[in-house]
């Protein structure tokens, strides 16, 4: 790795290393938006395979394909997609009385009905006896449990948003001919080295077979290896272990039935949790542990038993996590993108999305300027956008109500909060307005006030019941009565 050659005067080349869903969207993108600038390659090992686990999506991943123009029929069949409108979290707060909730997706139709929510939970925070389940107030959280896809007819006037879940392997194919069709050079090949000039900036990757690979700007996405900006440019790693203990999972598929939802469950074991993702052709199941607090056979044996017999149990796999982010996003001549830059465990399928905000950032700040203000810049947001997603996941576990194991009680007891998170739970607790305090954060572009209302509204987060509730007539009842008829008149749209 020490090698050092002087500047080439080249054709300014954008080399992708490590193919997988983050290096074949990145290549979608910069083909599409970067062409001006690059010719665009795509370094890949072929002893590198993707691990094809059922992979849910944010909203965000709708905007990527129309970006890119592809129509839903060319994408889904192919990657045995299905739409996913909510996530049902299931367990995780038993001690308040909340058995489940769901955290819908954010439509323009919730404009007429998130005040409600908000008004109904500052009065619960007030100690009233009202409905307070997020699934009531947003259209998205009626269509998961009325089971409807959340495609509507040309005559419906409002702009539906809805994540995906689909098999992570065939999506990765699926996108390399794309981007193949886009003009983007592959190459199969193994790199075992890689040159760098005088000054640090990556100069060429040395591939294990054939010619040196030159280029002018290179993007990691080698995984965890981080093969270049960790291994090559010396840039440091965060962990986020210290609120966030999960660092393992075991997945397996299995056999799909006649109850297939639109949406992804999260359900608490008894050291972390396990989801449930519903493709075409079968269940993506996965348990995310500590390996401080269970053991991997424990672990295996807890999601068996969950799945059942329906489990595949040839194909279980087990993975290794290193939850946190680089120190640098962007170093030199090199930006690092997916597992490469960071990971946040999958709870609220963020890892797509932060690939995604990534690229597009990234080719925002290359059209205006290459400049080291616009490097510093673009690692400043890109860092608070992983810090930001890692506040809303640590609540998760922070709010949790178990008590049915050290590793439930000792999340309860972790007090690694950041300035944010401490802020946003005080304003909750002290009955606050939380979308102010979002907007006094500058925090809308990551979970804006819908999204915490919905969390520590469906954790039950609240002090108990006052011993005088007033009697309500039906009058007073006129929130929900009308929501509800209103989102199911909605619903027969779809």
């Amino acid at each position: 790795m020490d090698n050092k050659i002087s500047p080439t005067a080249i054709k300014k080349r954008l080399v992708i290393l490590g193919g997988g869903t983050a290096g074949w969207m990145a290549a979608n993108l910069f083909a599409k938006e970067l062409s001006e600038f690059f010719d665009i390659y795509v370094v890949e090992s072929p002893e590198i395979g993707i691990v094809g686990v059922g992979e849910g999506s944010t909203p965000t991943l709708k905007r990527f394909f129309e970006m890119l123009n592809i129509a839903e029929f060319e994408w889904m069949a192919k990657c045995n997609a299905t739409y996913k409108t909510n996530i049902r979290f299931t367990g995780w707060s038993p001690q308040s009385g909340v058995s489940n909730y769901s955290h819908p997706f954010t439509t323009q139709v919730d404009v007429f009905t998130k005040k409600a929510f908000q008004v109904n939970c500052l009065t619960r925070r007030l100690g009233l006896n009202v409905n307070t389940k997020p699934e009531d107030f947003f259209l998205n959280g009626v269509l998961a449990k009325q089971n409807k896809q959340p495609v509507s007819p040309e005559h419906f006037p409002f702009k539906i948003e809805y994540g995906y879940h689909f098999d992570s392997y065939l999506l990765g194919q699926f996108l390399k001919e794309h981007a193949i069709k886009l003009g983007v050079t592959h190459l199969q090949q193994k790199v075992i080295d890689v040159e760098q000039t005088v000054s640090g900036d990556i100069a060429a990757l040395l591939p294990e077979q054939g010619s040196k690979i030159i280029g002018g700007f290179f993007v990691d996405c080698t995984g965890f290896a981080s093969l270049l900006m960790q291994k090559t440019l010396n840039v440091g790693f965060k962990s986020f272990k210290d609120n966030l203990f999960n660092d393992s999972a075991v997945v397996v598929p299995s056999t799909m039935d006649d109850k297939a939802l639109v949406e992804t469950q999260s359900i608490a074991l008894s050291n972390g949790w396990a989801w449930k993702i519903p493709l075409t052709n079968r269940y993506g199941n996965g348990y995310v542990y500590s390996s401080d607090f269970i053991s991997a056979e424990q672990a295996q044996a807890e999601l068996l038993n969950l799945v059942g017999e329906s489990a595949n149990q040839d194909k279980i796999k087990h993975l290794k996590m290193r939850v946190g982010q680089l120190e640098a996003h962007w170093k030199n001549n090199c930006i690092a993108l997916g597992l490469s830059q960071g990971f946040i465990e999958p709870l609220e399928a963020t890892a797509l999305h932060l690939v995604q905000v990534s690229i597009e950032l990234f080719i925002q700040h290359y059209k205006e300027s290459e400049s080291t203000q616009h490097q510093q810049n673009y690692n400043t947001k890109i860092k608070d956008r992983f810090e930001r997603v890692r506040d809303y996941i640590v609540a998760h576990y922070k709010l949790n109500t178990r008590i049915d194991s050290e590793y439930w009680r000792a999340n309860q007891a972790n007090m690694v909060l950041s300035e944010s998170l401490r802020h946003i739970l005080d304003v909750w607790f002290r009955r606050g307005d939380i979308e102010k305090e979002i907007e006094r954060q500058q925090l809308q572009t990551h979970f804006n006030a819908q999204s915490w209302h919905c969390l520590l509204s469906g954790y039950g987060a609240y002090p108990p019941l006052a011993k005088k509730q007033p009697a309500l007539g039906k009058g007073d009842l006129y929130l929900e009565e009308n929501i509800k008829s209103f989102l199911d008149r909605c619903a027969l749209n779809f």
